[in-house]
């Protein structure tokens, strides 16, 4: 079973050459490349998981919504929001699709399980930073979902040949055809592999001007990051 996620995040990058591109401006580009993402979704008739950046979830409630009604899940990732805000989030959104959130992401900035468990989430993803150091990495591997204190930890899918992990940076560089085969590979030995990509790597780098590193613009765009590297 192949676990396709997205984080759908603002990009964070500095404008070149002293340009100002403002949070409104940002935000809809956000907007602009989960459409697309869902456009590619349609075409292929996958469902996928949508985890939304908290700090910017309720400033996107009409997307929120066109992305359920699509029968795709909607769940949260936490870049540095406290319970408090979580849990207000959380209640809005949910009074919104009138459904449970029952998903949370968290990558540097990790809440405890236990706390996590009190505002009523079923599972939590956690993730690790990624950057071009990643493959030298030693990495865990652990290929089953946990319970930890009731809540479903989701581990990050590696490789259990070539050590890589499947995160948004991977499925960037890697050649689609070598990717591919990696997923069957790990997919003969394990239940699931867990996909993420990030929003803002269907941006189009030669429209707007974010100040990202070359190997980060590789293949980007709402072409190259989805049509064409749409992953098996």
């Amino acid at each position: 079973m192949i676990l396709l996620t997205f984080n759908i995040v603002n990009i964070e990058a500095e404008a070149k050459k002293s340009l100002q591109i403002s949070d409104e401006e940002r935000l809809k580009v956000t907007e602009g490349n989960t459409k697309a993402i869902l456009r590619i979704l349609d075409i292929h008739d996958i469902k996928a998981s949508f985890f939304v950046e908290i700090s910017i979830a309720e400033k996107l409630q009409n997307l929120i919504k066109a992305i359920s009604s699509k029968g795709h899940e909607i769940a949260f990732y936490n870049l540095n929001s406290d319970l408090q805000d979580i849990e207000e989030v959380k209640k809005n959104i949910q009074s919104l699709l009138e459904k449970q959130v029952r998903g949370i992401r968290q990558k540097d900035f990790k809440l405890a399980p236990e706390n996590l468990k009190l505002l009523e989430f079923n599972y939590v993803s956690n993730i690790d930073h990624a950057d071009l150091l990643f493959p030298f990495k030693r990495l865990k591997r652990d290929t089953e979902i946990n319970e930890q204190n009731g809540l479903s930890i989701v581990p990050e899918s590696i490789s259990p040949y070539f050590q890589l992990p499947y995160n948004d940076f991977m499925f960037q560089i890697l050649p689609m055809k070598y990717y591919k085969n990696m997923v069957f590979e790990t997919l003969k030995n394990d239940d699931f592999v867990l996909i993420y990509i990030n929003s803002w790597q269907f941006t189009d780098f030669k429209k707007y001007q974010f100040d990202v590193p070359y190997y980060r613009s590789l293949f980007s765009g709402q072409k190259n990051g989805g049509q064409t590297r749409c992953p098996p």
